[in-house]
């Protein structure tokens, strides 16, 4: 009876102590389980931190490139306009150049106008001929050009275009009317390289 009593006090020992290893492991799995929770607390904050980091330095990268390229689009718009302006400026002073050289050859031509206008015997006529020739080399010089004569007579008077040195009443021109040019005037597209000398009507 006594051999029992103890054979049972060692079972149930023993029980206590299953129970108290099983106790152990179960508290030491939960502690594992709550230090892996808390890693994982930690490591998330931790990602999320070099997240937000990362956002912040690609939102300064992309601030910066549109920094750069603001700057790319206005030096491109900027030398695009001087590029255009320098253009401009080189066609206006080879213009400005060609109108002053014919300025000067058109005074050559109102001289060849003068001569073909003038009476001349009739042993000179092949000369005559002759400066025709060279008068409508000229005209056609002038043409390839662009040279233009600005049309006056029965025309308009415009400021722009004629110089009004004599005014005449007439009743059977109308007002403003040139009704007599004394001398040619010519253009070079839009620029008047020599204004029309004409008598204007009241």
């Amino acid at each position: 009876m006594k051999e029992e009593l103890n054979q049972e006090e060692l079972n149930q020992e023993k029980l206590n102590q299953e129970e108290t290893v099983s106790e152990v492991e179960q508290q030491a799995q939960e502690d594992k389980k709550e230090e892996k929770k808390d890693k994982s607390f930690i490591g998330k904050k931790k990602q999320n931190a070099e997240i937000e980091k990362l956002q912040k330095l690609n939102s300064d990268i992309q601030l910066e490139l549109d920094e750069q390229k603001d700057k790319y689009a206005r030096l491109a718009a900027e030398y695009d306009n001087y590029r255009k302006r320098t253009a401009k400026e080189i066609d206006m002073r080879y213009s400005d150049a060609k109108a002053d050289v014919w300025k000067n050859i058109i005074t050559i031509v109102d001289d060849f106008e003068r001569v073909m206008q003038a009476d001349i015997p009739v042993e000179c006529q092949s000369y005559k001929e002759g400066v025709n020739i060279i008068y409508k080399k000229l005209n056609e010089m002038m043409a390839a050009a662009g040279i233009e004569e600005i049309k006056a007579l029965n025309e308009q008077f415009d400021p722009e275009l004629h110089n009004a040195v004599m005014h005449i009443d007439s009743d059977e021109a109308g007002e403003n009317e040139i009704v007599e040019v004394f001398m040619k005037g010519y253009k070079l597209g839009d620029k008047v390289i020599r204004f029309s000398m004409v008598k204007v009507a009241n």
